[in-house]
Protein backbone atom coordinates (compact mmCIF):
# COMPACT_ATOMS: atom_id res chain seq x y z
CA UNK A 1 0.00 0.00 0.00
CA UNK A 2 1.40 3.12 -1.07
CA UNK A 3 1.89 6.14 1.49
CA UNK A 4 -1.16 7.47 -0.35
CA UNK A 5 -3.23 5.34 0.13
CA UNK A 6 -2.20 4.76 3.87
CA UNK A 7 -2.43 8.32 4.80
CA UNK A 8 -6.49 8.09 3.05
CA UNK A 9 -7.92 5.22 5.12
CA UNK A 10 -6.13 6.95 8.14
CA UNK A 11 -8.40 9.50 7.29
CA UNK A 12 -11.11 7.27 7.33
CA UNK A 13 -10.19 5.61 10.17
CA UNK A 14 -10.43 9.10 11.95
CA UNK A 15 -13.53 9.90 10.86
CA UNK A 16 -15.60 6.98 11.85
CA UNK A 17 -13.49 7.58 15.11
CA UNK A 18 -15.22 11.31 15.48
CA UNK A 19 -18.72 10.14 14.00
CA UNK A 20 -18.67 7.44 17.05
CA UNK A 21 -17.38 9.52 19.87
CA UNK A 22 -20.55 12.25 18.61
CA UNK A 23 -23.19 9.38 18.36
CA UNK A 24 -22.14 8.07 21.86
CA UNK A 25 -22.50 11.52 23.32
CA UNK A 26 -26.21 11.95 21.81
CA UNK A 27 -26.82 8.43 22.86
CA UNK A 28 -25.52 9.14 26.66
CA UNK A 29 -27.78 12.30 26.48
CA UNK A 30 -30.46 10.28 24.86
CA UNK A 31 -30.73 7.89 27.70
CA UNK A 32 -29.97 10.48 30.36
CA UNK A 33 -33.56 12.09 28.93
CA UNK A 34 -35.27 8.75 29.06
CA UNK A 35 -34.29 8.33 32.39
CA UNK A 36 -35.34 11.84 33.48
CA UNK A 37 -37.56 13.15 33.03
CA UNK A 38 -38.90 11.19 30.19
CA UNK A 39 -39.61 10.87 26.80
CA UNK A 40 -43.41 12.13 27.61
CA UNK A 41 -42.80 14.70 29.54
CA UNK A 42 -40.24 15.87 27.30
CA UNK A 43 -42.91 16.03 24.55
CA UNK A 44 -45.22 17.43 27.02
CA UNK A 45 -43.10 20.46 27.25
CA UNK A 46 -42.69 20.85 23.48
CA UNK A 47 -46.67 20.57 23.49
CA UNK A 48 -47.48 23.31 25.53
CA UNK A 49 -47.60 26.27 23.50
CA UNK A 50 -50.65 24.59 21.68
CA UNK A 51 -52.36 22.99 24.79
CA UNK A 52 -52.76 26.33 26.49
CA UNK A 53 -54.60 27.43 23.73
CA UNK A 54 -57.01 24.61 23.12
CA UNK A 55 -60.40 24.54 24.53
CA UNK A 56 -60.41 23.50 28.54
CA UNK A 57 -60.84 19.71 28.93
CA UNK A 58 -59.20 19.18 24.45
CA UNK A 59 -56.40 16.97 24.55
CA UNK A 60 -54.12 16.10 21.20
CA UNK A 61 -55.18 12.83 19.33
CA UNK A 62 -52.69 10.10 18.37
CA UNK A 63 -53.99 8.37 15.24
CA UNK A 64 -50.99 5.60 14.77
CA UNK A 65 -51.34 2.93 16.67
CA UNK A 66 -47.34 3.14 17.57
CA UNK A 67 -47.55 7.15 17.44
CA UNK A 68 -47.65 7.92 21.15
CA UNK A 69 -44.59 5.52 21.46
CA UNK A 70 -43.04 7.06 18.38
CA UNK A 71 -43.34 10.68 18.60
CA UNK A 72 -42.40 11.12 22.31
CA UNK A 73 -38.88 9.07 21.57
CA UNK A 74 -38.14 11.44 18.43
CA UNK A 75 -38.92 14.33 20.29
CA UNK A 76 -36.30 12.92 22.86
CA UNK A 77 -33.97 12.62 20.08
CA UNK A 78 -33.95 15.84 18.56
CA UNK A 79 -33.40 17.30 22.59
CA UNK A 80 -30.81 15.22 22.95
CA UNK A 81 -28.84 15.90 20.00
CA UNK A 82 -29.10 19.72 20.73
CA UNK A 83 -27.63 19.22 24.52
CA UNK A 84 -25.33 17.50 22.72
CA UNK A 85 -24.53 19.78 19.44
CA UNK A 86 -21.23 21.16 21.19
CA UNK A 87 -19.88 17.69 21.48
CA UNK A 88 -20.21 16.91 18.06
CA UNK A 89 -19.41 20.02 16.73
CA UNK A 90 -15.94 19.48 18.62
CA UNK A 91 -15.74 16.52 17.08
CA UNK A 92 -16.37 18.00 13.60
CA UNK A 93 -13.41 20.70 14.40
CA UNK A 94 -11.20 18.16 16.10
CA UNK A 95 -11.17 16.36 12.24
CA UNK A 96 -11.17 19.34 10.03
CA UNK A 97 -8.42 21.78 12.18
CA UNK A 98 -5.62 19.90 11.09
CA UNK A 99 -6.36 20.88 7.18
CA UNK A 100 -6.76 24.57 7.94
CA UNK A 101 -4.07 27.54 7.70
CA UNK A 102 -3.52 29.85 10.81
CA UNK A 103 -5.67 32.19 9.72
CA UNK A 104 -8.62 29.86 8.66
CA UNK A 105 -7.94 28.04 11.99
CA UNK A 106 -8.35 31.94 13.99
CA UNK A 107 -11.96 32.27 12.44
CA UNK A 108 -13.07 29.32 11.92
CA UNK A 109 -13.46 28.34 15.85
CA UNK A 110 -15.67 31.45 16.64
CA UNK A 111 -18.08 30.76 13.51
CA UNK A 112 -18.85 27.72 14.71
CA UNK A 113 -19.30 28.68 18.25
CA UNK A 114 -21.54 31.65 17.25
CA UNK A 115 -23.50 29.57 14.56
CA UNK A 116 -24.52 27.07 17.24
CA UNK A 117 -25.73 29.73 19.59
CA UNK A 118 -27.46 31.75 16.89
CA UNK A 119 -29.22 28.47 16.08
CA UNK A 120 -30.45 27.20 19.56
CA UNK A 121 -31.14 31.19 19.88
CA UNK A 122 -33.64 30.80 16.96
CA UNK A 123 -35.11 27.82 17.96
CA UNK A 124 -35.73 29.31 21.72
CA UNK A 125 -37.38 32.58 19.82
CA UNK A 126 -39.64 30.60 17.99
CA UNK A 127 -40.91 28.60 21.20
CA UNK A 128 -41.05 30.84 23.55
CA UNK A 129 -42.69 33.87 21.53
CA UNK A 130 -43.90 32.81 18.06
CA UNK A 131 -45.63 29.58 18.67
CA UNK A 132 -47.79 31.26 21.23
CA UNK A 133 -48.75 33.99 18.79
CA UNK A 134 -49.27 31.91 16.23
CA UNK A 135 -51.30 29.27 18.19
CA UNK A 136 -54.03 32.29 19.36
CA UNK A 137 -53.58 33.77 16.19
CA UNK A 138 -55.21 29.94 14.80
CA UNK A 139 -57.42 29.12 17.67
CA UNK A 140 -59.25 32.62 17.50
CA UNK A 141 -60.30 31.81 13.99
CA UNK A 142 -62.10 28.03 14.72
CA UNK A 143 -65.53 28.27 14.03
CA UNK A 144 -67.16 27.33 17.78
CA UNK A 145 -69.33 24.06 15.93
CA UNK A 146 -66.12 22.40 16.00
CA UNK A 147 -63.55 20.89 18.78
CA UNK A 148 -60.31 21.39 17.81
CA UNK A 149 -57.83 17.69 18.76
CA UNK A 150 -54.42 18.42 16.47
CA UNK A 151 -52.96 15.04 15.60
CA UNK A 152 -49.39 14.74 17.19
CA UNK A 153 -47.82 13.29 14.46
CA UNK A 154 -48.36 16.57 12.13
CA UNK A 155 -47.59 18.93 15.29
CA UNK A 156 -44.26 17.62 15.63
CA UNK A 157 -43.58 17.35 11.42
CA UNK A 158 -44.57 21.38 12.31
CA UNK A 159 -42.36 22.33 15.14
CA UNK A 160 -39.55 20.67 13.39
CA UNK A 161 -39.86 22.80 10.26
CA UNK A 162 -40.41 26.09 12.22
CA UNK A 163 -37.43 25.23 14.54
CA UNK A 164 -35.64 24.53 11.40
CA UNK A 165 -36.61 27.85 9.38
CA UNK A 166 -35.80 30.30 12.98
CA UNK A 167 -32.72 28.09 13.88
CA UNK A 168 -31.41 28.57 9.61
CA UNK A 169 -32.62 32.52 9.56
CA UNK A 170 -30.56 33.35 12.92
CA UNK A 171 -27.29 32.50 10.82
CA UNK A 172 -27.73 35.70 8.63
CA UNK A 173 -24.46 37.16 10.56
CA UNK A 174 -22.08 34.06 10.34
CA UNK A 175 -23.25 34.16 6.60
CA UNK A 176 -22.55 37.70 6.06
CA UNK A 177 -19.00 37.57 8.19
CA UNK A 178 -18.36 34.52 6.08
CA UNK A 179 -19.41 36.54 2.50
CA UNK A 180 -16.66 39.37 3.79
CA UNK A 181 -13.77 36.87 5.18
CA UNK A 182 -13.89 35.07 2.00
CA UNK A 183 -13.18 38.68 -0.33
CA UNK A 184 -16.82 38.06 -2.12
CA UNK A 185 -19.12 40.95 -1.16
CA UNK A 186 -17.72 44.26 0.49
CA UNK A 187 -19.29 46.27 3.55
CA UNK A 188 -20.28 48.64 1.10
CA UNK A 189 -22.00 46.32 -1.01
CA UNK A 190 -23.89 44.51 2.26
CA UNK A 191 -25.76 47.93 2.65
CA UNK A 192 -26.35 48.51 -0.93
CA UNK A 193 -28.64 45.63 -0.70
CA UNK A 194 -29.88 46.32 2.30
CA UNK A 195 -33.48 47.11 1.06
CA UNK A 196 -33.11 44.03 -0.97
CA UNK A 197 -32.75 42.06 1.79
CA UNK A 198 -35.59 43.58 3.98
CA UNK A 199 -37.74 42.12 0.74
CA UNK A 200 -36.54 38.79 1.01
CA UNK A 201 -36.93 38.48 4.73
CA UNK A 202 -40.67 39.18 4.07
CA UNK A 203 -41.27 37.04 1.15
CA UNK A 204 -39.30 33.91 3.62
CA UNK A 205 -41.73 34.97 6.53
CA UNK A 206 -44.67 34.45 4.55
CA UNK A 207 -43.70 31.39 2.89
CA UNK A 208 -42.29 29.22 6.34
CA UNK A 209 -44.59 31.00 9.12
CA UNK A 210 -48.40 30.20 9.57
CA UNK A 211 -50.35 32.76 7.78
CA UNK A 212 -50.91 35.30 10.66
CA UNK A 213 -48.99 38.65 10.47
CA UNK A 214 -47.71 38.20 14.30
CA UNK A 215 -45.68 34.92 12.69
CA UNK A 216 -44.42 36.58 9.94
CA UNK A 217 -43.48 39.58 11.57
CA UNK A 218 -41.43 38.04 14.05
CA UNK A 219 -39.14 36.09 11.36
CA UNK A 220 -38.67 38.92 9.70
CA UNK A 221 -37.83 41.56 11.63
CA UNK A 222 -35.40 39.74 13.51
CA UNK A 223 -33.87 38.58 10.38
CA UNK A 224 -33.69 42.49 9.66
CA UNK A 225 -32.07 43.38 12.31
CA UNK A 226 -29.55 40.35 12.26
CA UNK A 227 -28.71 41.12 9.12
CA UNK A 228 -27.36 44.68 10.07
CA UNK A 229 -25.85 42.81 13.57
CA UNK A 230 -24.18 41.01 10.95
CA UNK A 231 -22.69 44.48 8.75
CA UNK A 232 -21.27 45.42 12.10
CA UNK A 233 -19.17 42.11 12.66
CA UNK A 234 -18.43 42.16 9.16
CA UNK A 235 -16.53 45.31 9.95
CA UNK A 236 -14.21 43.50 12.73
CA UNK A 237 -13.51 40.93 9.58
CA UNK A 238 -12.08 41.21 6.47
CA UNK A 239 -9.91 38.61 3.58
CA UNK A 240 -6.68 37.93 4.39
CA UNK A 241 -3.84 40.63 2.47
CA UNK A 242 -2.64 38.66 -0.76
CA UNK A 243 0.89 38.71 1.24
CA UNK A 244 -0.33 36.98 4.20
CA UNK A 245 -2.36 34.08 2.56
CA UNK A 246 0.81 33.63 0.43
CA UNK A 247 2.62 33.30 4.00
CA UNK A 248 0.06 30.85 5.56
CA UNK A 249 -0.32 28.78 2.60
CA UNK A 250 3.71 28.04 1.90
CA UNK A 251 3.99 28.15 6.19
CA UNK A 252 1.43 25.58 8.18
CA UNK A 253 1.01 26.40 11.79
CA UNK A 254 2.06 23.57 12.89
CA UNK A 255 3.50 19.95 12.15
CA UNK A 256 0.10 18.72 11.25
CA UNK A 257 -0.46 21.36 9.18
CA UNK A 258 2.18 20.46 7.04
CA UNK A 259 1.21 16.62 6.93
CA UNK A 260 -2.50 17.48 5.40
CA UNK A 261 -0.99 19.72 2.70
CA UNK A 262 1.37 16.78 1.66
CA UNK A 263 -1.59 14.70 1.79
CA UNK A 264 -3.59 16.86 -0.47
CA UNK A 265 -1.07 16.86 -2.91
Amino acid sequence: MSEQQESFVSHLVELRDRLVRALIAVGVVFAGLCLYPGPGAIYDLMALPLTETLPEGTKMVAIGVVTPFMVPIKVTMLVAFVLALPVVLYQVWAFVAPGLYAHEKRVGLPLIVASTVLFIAGMAFCYFFVFGQAFKFIASFAPKSITPAPDIEAYVSFVMTMFLAFGVSFEVPVVLVVLVKLGLVTIEKLKEWRSYFVVIAFVIAAIVTPPDVVSQLSLAIPMCLLYELGIIFARFVSAPPPKEAAADAWAPASEADEKRLQDRS
